[in-house]
């Protein structure tokens, strides 16, 4: 199959999940199809939107994903295997096939203002994106954060998509009372890498500009250099964090690329088709880091990796954070503002 323009993924590689799967000839009239693969929202009626986290190295009590499914295209991406619970593909269905929650706001309202409900602290965008390019015209995101700023419930963004800095107006409400941080995700500065890596997120320069802006708001944020990928664009380390100090960040993290199930299959295509010269390299470097294999899940090692060449990458991120005045952590979220508010009702205590 002919790769997509504007797609990370070139093919729907099988799921794991199904007994049966479709295979077309190489020499199939599709393969010559010129209609571009467009995208398709499908609704999502989940009746809770609060997923509770369990993992012991991740820093949340719950996580909200108003999407699933990622139009980004970022062949790497550890979250495409989740596609294949849903009966689609981690290829191009996890970025052509997009699940909306479109009652999430009012999910959320009405979750926050349960009694029996403990809110700790929650991530948007634990999965996938929750700025999607879509967002722009639904804004479920920027619905659910109003739900936030009006309930004071803290809560870390983590995105790769400029439109973030379109919510200054509740991140700045939360940040009124120490109750929100903002990651934006710079995996490179090279706009050439960038329109490849992530064929349909915003670029380098726009992910900065929008970091100056938030900060300028008074929002705490910090670059999420993530993926590093060996003898790809892990050398950019030190000037990834130099250039968002200079945009006003005050914290930063980093991880290691992994690749679960079906994402070392699309990687690997993607590899062969980008950086042929240098794909054995990067795997290479990639199972060194992994223990031999493409993909670790163990909790407090599957963000950093192990071995010499992780180690080395992780000196290296905490001997430029102290040259350049960067927190390795972000700030700690404060929940005493917090306060259950219903519509038409004042505070309930």
């Amino acid at each position: 199959m002919k790769p997509s323009r504007g797609r990370g993924a070139e093919a729907n590689p099988a799921n794991r999940f199904e007994s049966l799967h479709v295979e077309t000839d190489d020499d199939a009239w599709i393969d010559d199809d010129p209609r571009p693969l467009r995208t398709s929202f499908l609704r999502d009626d989940s009746r809770s939107v609060l997923s509770r986290n369990a993992a012991e190295d991740l820093s949340f009590d719950f996580g909200v994903n108003p999407y699933r499914g990622c139009e980004h295209g970022c062949s790497y991406c550890y979250a495409r295997p989740y596609h294949e619970f849903l009966g689609f593909s981690a290829g191009l269905d996890f970025e052509s096939k997009i699940v909306v929650k479109h009652d999430a706001p009012e999910l959320l309202e009405k979750e926050l203002g349960r009694r029996s409900l403990s809110p700790g602290k929650i991530a948007m965008s634990g999965v996938t994106d929750c700025y999607q390019p879509v967002e722009r015209q639904l804004e479920i995101t920027r619905r659910c954060l109003e739900v936030m700023a009006r309930f004071r419930q803290p809560v870390s963004v983590i995105t790769k998509n400029a439109l973030v800095a379109r919510d200054i107006d509740h991140l700045a409400e939360l940040a009124r009372y120490r109750a929100v941080c903002v990651y934006l995700s710079i995996t490179t500065l090279d706009p050439k890498l960038a329109r490849i890596l992530e064929p349909r997120a915003s670029s380098p320069r726009a992910r900065l500009q929008a970091m100056r802006a938030l900060v300028d708001a008074g929002v705490p944020v910090g670059p999420s250099a993530a993926p590093l990928i060996p003898a790809l664009n892990d050398h950019e380390l030190p000037e990834i964090l130099a250039a968002a100090k200079e945009a006003g960040a005050s914290f930063a993290a980093y991880s290691m690329v992994r690749l679960p199930g079906a994402v070392a299959g699309i990687f690997e295509t993607w590899l062969d088709r980008h950086f042929p010269d240098r794909k054995e390299k990067v795997l290479g470097r990639i199972r060194a880091s992994r223990g031999g294999k493409l993909n670790t899940s163990t909790p407090g090692t599957r963000m950093r990796g192990t071995g010499e060449a992780a180690a080395a990458t992780r000196a290296l991120f905490h001997a430029t954070c102290r040259r350049l005045g960067l927190a390795t952590r972000p700030p700690e979220l404060n929940g005493d503002a917090f306060r259950r508010v219903m519509p038409g009702q004042g505070e309930l205590f």
